[in-house]
């Protein structure tokens, strides 16, 4: 059997922005090897046929995201410090003073700003925004930064995989090599028993774009889409606040800013999970957004549920989710997934 945490920690070591996720892709390639028929479109979905032992009523496709946020180089200045720009919604607070990695060499720099004693009353009181912050390769020039740096290279946050506390682990790009892990395993072990589709897609950190043309190529009448989801179980939140938290098992929603759910697979979860004796939770807040938001639109429309991780810290370098959590995940996707395919 696969163990789903050693994947879900090389997959998250894997750098790979929206736009870039080409290695991403690659190792998920060789994991599968010849158990199932890979194809990757234009756009750079990767879309994996599974054969089960059955033909379903229902066509049906999971689907998670295999691009992570992180910057792009936009400018060099004659100093040789490197300008960078958000690629998907980064808080301009998780960057500063930050190690990150450059380009595919993996040139690594770190991100400053002007010193504290530089700064004046006024500027003391906020975080810089990040044109404000450079990238700094140990460059003396803008041409010795350009043997090494292009315009456009893609930048990742540096971090390492941490096991840590009672159960959590953290690291970059949980968001959403999470759901990728719960597919890989569900792919690698083989256990389905029924035909599903199960599209990697790119681009959902930018508006959800490699969904689009993936579901519409399968059109499916069915659609699971794994993510991970904020958690606010800090102690700044109280109430709805905290929106979902950790160690109360995976998160379904009802609606977020993009997609009203199907209530029929809502329900299913809740009763799935209740019959088979796992936590599950729904967010207590109407916000954000993924993938299931292009999906459900698509052609005629898609029947779709999300299945979602509580994570703490999203979209920084050191995400923070439970391990019973993507146990649990993992286990009421397979079965959600039972209740689905003769629906």
């Amino acid at each position: 059997m696969t163990d789903l945490v050693s994947l879900l920690e090389e997959l998250c070591l894997i750098d790979g922005i929206s736009g870039d996720e080409g290695m991403v892709r690659d190792r998920i390639i060789e994991l599968i090897g010849d158990r199932c028929s890979c194809t990757t479109d234009r756009l750079g979905n990767l879309i994996v046929s599974y054969k089960g032992r059955k033909a379903p009523k229902n066509k049906v496709m999971v689907s998670a995201h295999m691009d992570e946020v992180g910057f792009i180089v936009t400018y060099i200045t004659d100093e040789g410090f490197l300008k960078l720009e958000p690629v998907g919604g980064v808080d301009p607070r998780v960057l500063f003073g930050r190690r990150v990695r450059v380009g595919r060499n993996k040139l690594p720099a770190a991100v400053g700003a002007k010193p504290v004693h530089k700064l004046s009353g006024k500027e003391k009181d906020k975080a810089p925004d990040f044109d404000e912050m450079y990238a700094d390769i140990g460059a003396q020039s803008r041409e010795e930064a350009q043997e090494y740096v292009s315009l456009g290279d893609s930048v990742m946050f540096e971090g390492s995989f941490l096991r840590f506390g009672n159960g959590l682990l953290s690291c970059k790009a949980i968001d959403d090599r999470v759901g990728c892990a719960v597919m890989l395993k569900l792919i690698l072990d083989g256990e389905l028993e029924y035909d599903t589709v199960f599209t990697f897609v790119v681009q959902e950190e930018i508006g959800l774009r490699g969904s689009r043309c993936a579901a519409y190529a399968v059109n499916p009448d069915y659609a699971l889409v794994l993510e991970a989801t904020t958690a606010a179980d800090i102690p700044s939140a109280s109430g709805e606040k905290r929106v979902c938290e950790i160690g109360k098992g995976p998160v379904v929603s009802f609606m977020d800013r993009r997609t009203v759910y199907d209530k029929g697979l809502y329900r299913l979860a809740f009763e799935t999970a209740e019959k088979n004796g796992i936590p599950c939770q729904t967010k207590t807040m109407v916000a954000g957004g993924n993938d299931a938001g292009a999906i459900h639109l698509t052609r005629g429309g898609v029947s779709t549920a999300a299945i979602s991780l509580p994570c703490r810290y999203l979209h920084s370098s050191c995400c923070v989710i439970g391990e019973e959590d993507l146990r649990n995940t993992y286990t009421l996707t397979k079965l959600m997934l039972d209740g689905i395919y003769n629906r």
